[in-house]
């Protein structure tokens, strides 16, 4: 399988990123920048929630369509929902997305048996 690359992966994170702060602002009174760690909040909630859906439900968010990239599971499918919360829940703490294996895995998706591949 042909890895993406770190860059591509961070471009579809700060996309998926400013999608979730825009569509707080525009759904709640979310001001950007956040004024106080309850509006950061509010727009972490936003990206797990998006980001779950959209990956478990379609194998993509906006940034990884837009960057060519999909999470997937072993067979090729789509991870699912409950599978997707823990990924995001998990990358949106940073770290384990930053923790890498030899297949460039973080720990993130090694938790929810998931992996990012070419679309």
């Amino acid at each position: 399988m042909d890895t993406p690359s770190l860059g591509r992966r961070i471009a579809a994170l700060f996309i998926d990123w400013a999608v979730a702060a825009l569509s707080a602002v525009a759904l709640t009174s979310v001001s950007y920048p956040p004024k106080n760690p309850a509006q950061n909040l509010m727009i972490v909630g936003f990206f797990i929630v998006e980001a779950a859906l959209l990956t478990g439900l379609l194998g993509v968010t906006i940034g990884k369509r837009l960057m060519g990239l999909k999470v997937e599971n072993p067979q090729g499918k789509p991870i699912g929902i409950p599978r997707a919360v823990v990924r995001t829940a998990l990358l949106s703490l940073v770290l384990p997305a930053i923790v890498m294996n030899d297949e460039k895995r973080g720990l993130h998706d090694i938790a929810a048996g998931s992996r990012v591949a070419r679309a």
